[in-house]
């Protein structure tokens, strides 16, 4: 089995574009760092991310348990072959890093990875947002990649060192092979009934913080909603 490879390192500046004063909502004016480019030197990597790139939403994306975004770039070819959109291609989920030979069904939460000189872990899936469906014009996107499972994932960072494009990434710890990012993603949003399931993915160490409030407000019986992440300002 071919080692995991960073095929692009990818960083961008928060950007507002679209129309204030658009009627259909998908056109209206918008501010997001998803819009990432290309970035072919070494670039320093830190607890907080990558130097020159930013997010918009501070609240909810970026920060230490999200300091690094991956995404499988084989992905890419499903999503232009379901939706029929030619524009999506590596950088359009707003990823840092576009990886080969790793996946959702492959990677799990306390997965450390040499990367250049850095060392990151992964913390935590994606939950999408309304953004890419607000950027390629699809309604219910967010929601279709919930349901796919091609979330992509996020790192933090233990050790800050330089990282490029083009590197493997080294294995160094597994300590949770049980909880994939596909079994993670299956426990958040399709077996939300089974509270053994919740309670064990709670008990995950190296499971990002914000992923356990969540968890521990499903095992205290309170329910909510998807529909302000997935659909946000898209959606009457």
């Amino acid at each position: 089995m071919s080692a995991p490879y960073v095929q692009k390192l990818l960083t961008g500046k928060v950007k507002t574009v679209g129309n204030p004063h658009a009627s259909n909502r998908l056109d209206r004016q918008w501010e997001s760092g998803i819009f990432k480019n290309t970035v072919d030197d070494k670039l320093w990597l830190s607890q907080k991310g990558l130097t020159g790139d930013e997010v918009a939403d501070k609240k909810n994306h970026g920060g230490p348990e999200k300091a690094l975004f991956a995404y499988s770039a084989t992905h890419y070819d499903v999503w232009k072959e379901e939706l029929d959109v030619n524009a999506i291609e590596i950088g359009a989920m707003g990823e840092n890093i576009a990886v080969h030979f790793m996946d959702e069904h492959t990677v799990c939460i306390g997965d450390t990875y040499q990367f250049g000189d850095a060392i990151i872990q992964v913390s935590q899936p994606r939950q999408p947002c309304w953004k890419p469906a607000r950027r390629f014009k699809v309604i219910d996107f967010a929601l279709r990649i919930q349901q796919s499972g091609r979330t992509g994932w996020y790192f933090r960072v233990l050790k800050e060192g330089l990282v490029q494009g083009e590197t493997e990434l080294t294995l160094l710890d597994r300590p949770y092979p049980q909880w994939t990012i596909a079994k993670c993603n299956e426990v958040m949003h399709v077996k939300t009934d089974d509270l053994t399931l919740a309670n064990e993915l709670y008990a995950c160490k190296f499971l990002a913080e914000s992923w356990k409030q969540t968890l521990a407000k499903r095992l205290a019986g309170e329910k909510s909603s998807i529909e302000k992440r997935v659909f946000g300002p898209n959606k009457d």
